[in-house]
Formats: C-alpha cells, structure tokens, sequence
C-alpha cells in the first residue's frame, strides 16, 4: 500500500506531462494509466514492473499525430486506433512465439537507448517550459529554432519551469523514496497561484474534465490517415523492449523470473484496453518501477494499490491538478528523463569493452538524431557487426602436454607448455560458418607449417556448429593434409556435430578411426599409430 500510494503521487502529474507529449487530453492519458495497471495485474510476470503511459511511447505517439496533422477529438481518435493497433501487434507476436528477439538487445543498446530517450524528453519540453511559440517540426529542429529565437521565451515561464526542475532535483536528494513530483507540482501551483502569474500568461492544464470514458473502438473515419498506423510497429517493439530490460534489470535484485512470452501478452492486452477507452499507447516506466523498488514493493499489488490510490488523488483533487502549471509538467518530464542517464553504467561499460562503449554512445547519438526505432534498429545492427567480428576473428589455440597438470592446454597460456612431437592438436573457439571459415583455414595452414605434423587433431569441443561453408573449409583441409601424407582427425565430436556432417561425407573420408570421443584416446591411437611414447 505504501508503494502504491507514493507511485501514484508520481504518476498523476507524470501522466498529465506524457499526455502532452502525446497530444491529447489528460483525461486520455489517466484512463490509459488505469486500465494498463489493471491489465498487468492480471497478465503480468514481473511483480514490480510499473506499466503505463511513458516517455517514449507518449513522444513517438505526439510524432504520429503530428505527420498526420490531427487534433482535438480526432486527435484522441487517432492516438485510440494506434493503440489498438499497438495491442494487435504484441498479441500476434506472442501468438508467433516472436518475444525471443528481445534477446538481441544487449546491455550497452539498453544504457544507451534510455539516455537518447531522456534527451528526447528534455528536447521536447522546449516550447512548454519556455513559454515560447514554437514552430513545429523534430525536438532537435525546435531546440535550435528557440536557440536562434531567445527573445520569443517567456521569462515567467521559464522561471516557473526552471525553479520547479531545482525544487524536484533538490528534492529527490533529500528525500529519495518520497512522491517528489507531486509535492513539486503543488509547491509551483501555490506560488504560481500567489504571485498571479496565469494574469502574467503561465499557461495551466486549465479544468480536467473527468468522467466514466466512453469504452468502445475509436471513429477511424475521423482519423484523416492510416499513414500513422506504421507507427504501430515501431512504438510495440520499443514498448516490449522497454518492457523486458527494464523488467530484467530489476528483477534481477530480487531473484525473479521474467517470461518474455507473457510479457508480450501483457502488453498486448494493456494496449488494447487502453484503445478501447480512448486512450493511448503505453510501456512501462523505468521512474515509477524504481520507485516501487525503492520503497519496498514486491509484488503486482503494488500495481493494484496504485490504481485504487490514483483514482482517489485524481477525484480528490481535481479542482488542484486545474491549476497545475503546464511549465512545471514540463519540469517533470526533464526530472524524470534526467533520471534515466546512467552515467556510472557507461563508465562501467568503457571499462570494460570500448567497442560497447561506442555500441551504446552510437544508441543514444541514433536515438536523438534518427528517432526511437532507427536509434535501436542501428543499435542492434552494430552490436550484430561486433559480434560477427569477434566471430569471425575468434582465439584458437595449438594444445600441448603442461607437466603435473591433467588434460591439454593451450601451449600460450603456460610456458613450460610442449606440444607432442609430430602431432597438432588444434583448437578453434567459435562456430565453423561462411564468415569465418577462409581464417580456419589459414589458421590451421600456418600451425601445420610451424609444426610439421604427422598427424592433426581438430579439437572440435568449442566449435558446435558447422555450416556448408565449414564442412566444405574441413574437406578442404582434409584433402590438403592428405596430398602431404597428413592424417587429420577429429576429437570431442559432439553428436549433434556428427548429424550435421553425416550428409557431406566427410567423416567417411576421414575414416571412423580417426574420429574420437576424447583428446586422451585421440593420443593414444597417435603413439600407437606411430611409435612414439
């Protein structure tokens, strides 16, 4: 109840700022909220995980809007069907068995993505917290224009924001697990109230219409475009993401299991309900789950609690979220994206890879520059490339007798290592497939040349699999050792090795004598072969 409470004082006011990065009502935007916990109360795998309207949702929806021109009711139509739409793409994913692909965001896309995100939430409040009129168009191209422009700010305005934004960050010190967001909103309230700065133009979210909403599907006639509808796509695989990682990343403190499957679910039908009660799309937020784990929240009850609390702050005091001035949501909007910059984590990261490092900078540059999608589609698509590149270039290994110490080891790693005379046992530590299978190849000629061998054994234990390319590399090598009178063996071949390259042959070239369950038999036929003790 405790963590409910205080993440609902977080969310009210969080969700009436992510409702105007969505543009629309914030009635749209509370509903969403309700229906979404709900939702994941019942679907849910995570017991901590605070789903919602969010940042990256709420801006990628403002962006559709904005590229098909609607507003006011049509606005709320449109940002409904999109979350139907979002909701039918999760569902039809998890029916697919598609949430695997959460796998390929690795930990550096992650650190990244969410300071792109927070540099997007900070860019977007560019117009509310300066009071300035500006022209439409991307966050970067607002920024610049109202760097160009400093004379259209509105200084009560960005007094208000500022002062709110120093009152949030110095709140958040002093008091980490307290509701800081709304004990800012209603100190600028009440000093915007007492100075009479809405006669002095600081705009306020003005009466909050708040009633039962009207459940049912959106008037798609009123939309205008379907053009918004490739959003869709786009704002489900960012929410899943979000979903995933951030659910991992706390679940991890405590020991829970995450099921991707029915997260995709969850998210699914979250998005649905929110469609259907004219809302928008949702995710979950990173802030409000760090809340529920900071003070002590361990189960999806949390998420039930802050529903029964924020429908009870929302009905109290509405006559109170009225006079909420627009400048100081928009402070919370870049309170709550600060938040989201892990600085000690690209630290963490610089230490311990650069390659990472530049995986999760290239985010965060992709992020803001490109757009939520294209960021983490570039993100992924260089995480891919360096793994491909360390794939392709991977360690190998000449193993060799180490006296006093059981087994074979790498002849590199001890100095007091020796191969056995005439014989090469060769280890290769990746996948065999068509990238790396010309650097096998060379590998293995340049030791047989360093060596002279009478026999070389293939240590296949770190290879486990082998494309066409690489069974054809290994017939290769086969045929070059047997022109110089070499026999090549295989050792530690797993089974399922054995099926694959059943169908080339190969092993009846190379003959089952020569084929091993272990590297100890594998020298025992090679002494016995050739006489050496």
């Amino acid at each position: 109840m405790v963590a409910g409470i205080t993440v609902a004082a977080y969310l009210v006011p969080q969700v009436l700022a992510y409702s105007g990065l969505a543009r629309v009502p914030p009635a749209a935007g509370l509903w969403a909220a309700f229906v979404a916990l709900a939702v994941y109360f019942l679907l849910g795998s995570s017991p901590q995980l605070s789903v919602g309207p969010e940042s990256t949702t709420a801006l990628m929806t403002g962006a559709a809007l904005a590229s098909v021109t609607v507003t006011g009711e049509s606005a709320q139509d449109a940002a409904a069907v999109l979350a139907l739409a979002v909701g039918a793409v999760c569902l039809i994913a998890w029916a697919g068995g598609l949430a695997f692909l959460a796998d390929l965001l690795s930990k550096p896309v992650l650190v990244g993505y969410m300071a792109g995100i927070a540099g997007l939430m900070v860019l977007s409040q560019t117009a509310r917290g300066s009071g300035a009129d500006v022209p439409d168009g991307t966050v970067l191209a607002q920024t610049w224009w109202l760097l160009q422009h400093p004379a259209a700010v509105h200084v009560p305005t960005l007094a208000v924001c500022l002062g709110t934004l120093a009152l949030l960050l110095a709140g958040s010190r002093l008091w980490p697990t307290g509701p800081v967001p709304l004990v800012g909103m209603l100190v600028a309230t009440l000093g915007v109230a007492l100075a009479g700065l809405p006669d002095d133009g600081v705009a306020v979210v003005g009466e909050l219409p708040f009633a039962l909403p009207s459940v049912g599907l959106p008037s798609v006639a009123s939309v205008g475009s379907w053009a918004l509808l490739t959003t869709a796509l786009a704002i489900a695989v960012v929410g899943f993401t979000d979903n995933v990682l951030t659910a991992r990343a706390f679940g991890v403190r405590h020991g829970d299991r995450i099921d991707a499957r029915r997260e995709l679910l969850a998210l699914g039908a979250a998005n649905v309900a929110a469609g259907v009660v004219h809302g928008f799309p949702v995710s979950s937020s990173g802030s409000r789950t760090a809340i529920v784990d900071a003070v002590g929240g361990r189960s999806r009850w949390a998420g039930l609690s802050t529903l029964a609390a924020a429908l009870v702050l929302v009905v109290a005091l509405r006559p109170v979220l009225a006079r909420f001035p627009d400048a100081a949501l928009a402070a919370v909007v870049v309170y709550a994206g600060l938040r989201l910059v892990d600085v000690a984590e690209f630290v963490r990261i610089a230490r311990y890879r650069r390659t990472e490092l530049l995986i999760a900078l290239a985010t965060t540059a992709g992020v803001l520059v490109l757009g939520v999608l294209q960021g983490v589609l570039v993100a992924v698509s260089l995480s891919l490339i360096d793994l491909l590149r360390r794939v392709a270039r991977p360690h190998d290994a000449v193993e060799g007798l180490v006296p006093d110490l059981a087994g074979m080891h790498d002849v590199d790693d001890y100095p007091d290592a020796a191969p056995v005379p005439g014989l090469l046992v060769y280890r290769y530590d990746a996948p065999l497939f068509f990238a790396n299978a010309d650097n096998f190849l060379s590998r293995v000629r340049e030791s047989v040349e360093a060596y002279a061998p009478q026999w070389v054994v293939l240590n296949t234990e770190a290879i486990g699999e082998v494309d066409l390319t690489g069974a054809d590399a290994l017939e290769t090598l086969r045929a070059e050792l047997e022109a110089r009178g070499v026999v090549l063996a295989l050792a530690r071949l797993k089974q399922e090795q054995r099926e694959t390259l059943a169908p080339s042959g190969l092993l009846e070239r190379i003959g089952p004598e020569h084929v091993f369950p272990t590297l100890p038999t594998a020298l025992d036929a090679y002494r016995a072969a050739t006489g050496q003790r």
